[in-house]
């Protein structure tokens, strides 16, 4: 897949992360990243459409509308609250004053009604706030033992990758020396033929000299450069030093 990025790193087993330069170059990374990014002005140009419609209410929408527009807000209505005769010119009809009658019963209805719900919240209100705080605490004690039964199995997350890693990093390590051991035995054994066909070379140009014949040495002339260039013991510890643990 393009753009695909795997992921090889081992933290809790790589090595390097404190060496000298390495923060340096990480956040010189993010610096050069940082420099390549243009921020728009609208950086949400491409998020697409707001859900937030989805919980609006014709209300809410309403008001929206209004402060888009910025309309002032309506006036606290007290019509409700008042008791008016009727008008100037219906003072003579008793419908009128039968609709005024009405309304004050239906005013005073309603402030009875506000007077008992104050006695019954004076009388029942601490047993309903005791019930209200119950609830609310019991609650908390789910959404706390949510949080807990997450952090364990966050820890276990963690706790299993460290081992998964910790496996790979023995296994890994156990792989690099076998690498390293397979390396110089080829080493090894390069020098051997080097050297084996050192002396059959050699060995040749004597039964070519004794018959009287010129020897062909030109192939043993850079066999012992390519021997004597390193030893044994230089080549072994240069691959002990670049596969170390």
């Amino acid at each position: 897949m393009a753009g695909e990025v795997i992921v090889d790193a081992l933290p809790y087993i790589d090595q390097g992360y404190d060496d000298p330069g390495v923060r340096e170059a990480a956040l010189s990374m993010v610096e050069e990243e940082c420099r390549r990014y243009r921020p728009t002005k609208n950086y949400l140009e491409n998020a697409g459409p707001e859900p937030s419609s989805a919980f609006e209410t014709a209300s809410l929408q309403r008001e929206m509308e209004r402060v888009q527009q910025r309309l002032p807000m309506e006036p606290l209505s007290m019509k409700r609250y008042e008791l008016p005769p009727p008008p100037a010119g219906r003072l003579g009809e008793p419908t009128a004053w039968s609709e005024a009658v009405d309304n004050s019963h239906a005013q005073l209805s309603h402030q009875a009604t506000r007077v008992l719900n104050l006695e019954l919240q004076l009388h029942y209100g601490t047993e309903a706030w005791r019930s209200y705080l119950a609830t609310l605490q019991a609650l908390v004690g789910s959404a706390q033992n949510v949080h807990t039964n997450l952090r364990k199995q966050i820890a276990g997350v963690n706790w299993e990758r460290k081992r998964s890693q910790t496996a790979s990093g023995a296994r890994l390590r156990a792989l690099r020396r076998r690498w390293a051991q397979l390396v110089s035995d080829n080493y090894r054994l390069e020098r051997a033929l080097l050297q084996l066909a050192t002396q059959l070379v050699k060995a040749q140009g004597q039964a070519t000299a004794d018959d009287g014949e010129a020897a062909d040495l030109e192939a043993v002339k850079l066999l012992p450069d390519k021997l004597n260039s390193e030893s044994e013991k230089e080549v072994q510890k240069k691959i002990e030093d670049m596969f170390a643990d």
